[in-house]
């Protein structure tokens, strides 16, 4: 693999941009997302002390996540349901309270369904669309691009024939103290 010489004046920070693209494999680049936003929920829920368990066949839920502590009224152990989804068509670090996202219908019936045993909720990676950029890793840490953003969509209506555009909060970054926060409210018998 061959590299770009640095200029020695260039700021040592920059200098893992100027890398050169190695060649990258033929998978589709909507299954390479896929696989991303999986890491991605596995390190959250690691950090949050969560188990996962994927759903066979997945029957339109991606994800089951565990979590047990004391502070659980209704169990010692709760579960939710994680239905993932991946764009690059969102600029990272969306304008304004919300961003617009579109669902097929039947998705959108699955997670909307009220009331239910087991909440569920949507989680959107923004990522970016060079699969360049969707990684940095250094001596300190290990970067994945952009941003995923949590909503729980219990009682949205269907408002399109085929499609549905929902909102999704720009607030509700999806990291591990928002995890544990879900964990705890689904935990003392609320919703996520």
């Amino acid at each position: 693999m061959a590299f770009a010489q640095p200029d020695p004046a260039t700021p040592a920070s920059s200098l893992l941009s100027e890398r050169i693209a190695p060649p990258r494999g033929s998978l589709a680049t909507t299954a390479c997302m896929e696989t991303l936003q999986v890491g991605y929920l596995h390190a959250v829920a690691a950090a949050a002390g969560c188990s996962l368990a994927q759903p066979f066949p997945d029957h339109g839920i991606d994800w089951h996540l565990s979590h047990s502590a004391r502070g659980h009224t209704v169990d010692d152990e709760v579960t939710i349901k994680v239905q993932l989804k991946a764009t690059y068509q969102i600029a990272p670090r969306p304008p304004g309270p919300t961003f617009s996202f579109t669902l097929d219908n039947d998705h959108l019936i699955k997670l909307a369904r009220t009331p239910v045993s087991v909440h569920k909720i949507l989680v959107v990676m923004i990522v970016p669309r060079a699969r360049d950029d969707w990684v940095r890793a250094g001596h300190d840490r290990l970067a994945l691009r952009h941003c995923c953003y949590w909503t729980n969509l219990a009682g949205h209506p269907v408002t399109g024939s085929r499609r549905t555009t929902v909102r999704i909060p720009t607030s509700r970054i999806f990291d591990d103290r928002a995890l544990c926060e879900i964990m705890s409210r689904v935990g003392a018998g609320g919703k996520p």
